[in-house]
């Protein structure tokens, strides 16, 4: 039975994640963590930090990894399919769609209207991912990295995967130095 539950969770966030990866990543959250309680939030959020400093989409990443977590490589090929293939047949059929009424004021109207619920789901888990740090070590040293990245990434236009790498090494060899 556990590759029915590994089916059914990734597929309901392939499928309700509109907007690709960015949009599925707080309902396999859900899935992941609350839902069938495959990962705790620190172990999801490890799961997310390394699979965006890896090359490729973030969707198959997570996939891969957890899947093979839950029910080993048959858990990797379901968990893949469950992410991959609803996205590519919708991805064909809706494209022949929408590219025949792209300027309908209708299909304007429903892809701008989206975007709130997307932006309010990404608060949720940067919500639940940041509980977790401060949880685990701390308010002082969770906003100094919060900042620190947040400085990097944006007004120095340092690449995410560097700033992710920074955060592993310094939870690798300054934490516990302190723990």
């Amino acid at each position: 039975m556990t590759w029915w539950h590994v089916l059914v969770g990734f597929l309901l966030p392939n499928l309700l994640g509109y907007g690709g990866g960015p949009a599925m990543i707080p309902l396999l959250q859900d899935q992941a963590v609350t839902n069938f309680h495959w990962l705790s939030n620190a172990e999801f959020a490890n799961v997310l930090a390394l699979g965006n400093v890896l090359p490729g989409p973030i969707a198959t990443k997570m996939a891969t990894f957890i899947g093979y977590q839950v029910d080993g490589w048959l858990g990797v090929l379901i968990a893949l399919a469950a992410t991959i293939v609803p996205s590519a047949v919708a991805l064909i059929l809706l494209m022949r769609l929408l590219n025949r009424h792209r300027q309908s004021d209708a299909v304007r109207g429903m892809t701008a209207m989206v975007q709130p619920v997307i932006a309010v789901l990404m608060v949720a888990l940067t919500w639940e991912i940041g509980k977790a740090s401060v949880m685990k070590i701390g308010w002082v040293q969770s906003l100094i990295i919060a900042a620190l990245s947040l400085w990097l990434m944006q007004w120095r236009k340092v690449h995410p995967a560097l700033v992710i790498v920074g955060a592993f090494a310094y939870g690798g060899i300054v934490l516990p130095l302190f723990h």
